[in-house]
Formats: C-alpha cells, structure tokens, sequence
C-alpha cells in the first residue's frame, strides 16, 4: 500500500507539471451545419485548464507524503 501511494502520487505530480506548463490537449468536435443525415463538423484542440494541473499536483503530493510518513 505504501509503495502504491508513492508512485500515484509521484505520476499525479508528474502529470499536473505537465498540464501546468501547458503541454496537455484535447479534441472538441462541433457540429457546424447539419442537413438531414449530412453535417459538416469542425475539431479543434482545445488546452486542459489550469486548475486541473494544480488539483493534479497538490493531490499527487499529498499522496506521496502519506506514503512516504505512513509506517510499516
């Protein structure tokens, strides 16, 4: 259990820097005009928010403190 926190803390962390330097993206798709059964659609990539990254990395140490205090 001790070990389990570790590394999901450390990965939470490692993934909330990466967010945090803005290096995270996703795929929206919109319907632009829709005719019956035929649309034309447009994707754009659109940044993870700020936050998630900070929620990420605060939660991830957290994690990993508790595994590193927790006692055998």
């Amino acid at each position: 259990m001790r070990a389990a926190l570790i590394v999901i803390g450390i990965i939470l962390v490692a993934a909330g820097i990466w967010v945090v330097a803005g290096h995270a993206f996703y795929q929206d798709t919109d319907t632009l005009v829709q005719i019956g059964s035929a649309k034309l659609t447009a994707t754009h990539d659109k940044g993870v928010p700020q936050w998630i990254g900070i929620v990420g990395i605060v939660v991830g140490a957290l994690l990993a403190i508790g595994g590193f205090m927790q006692k055998r």
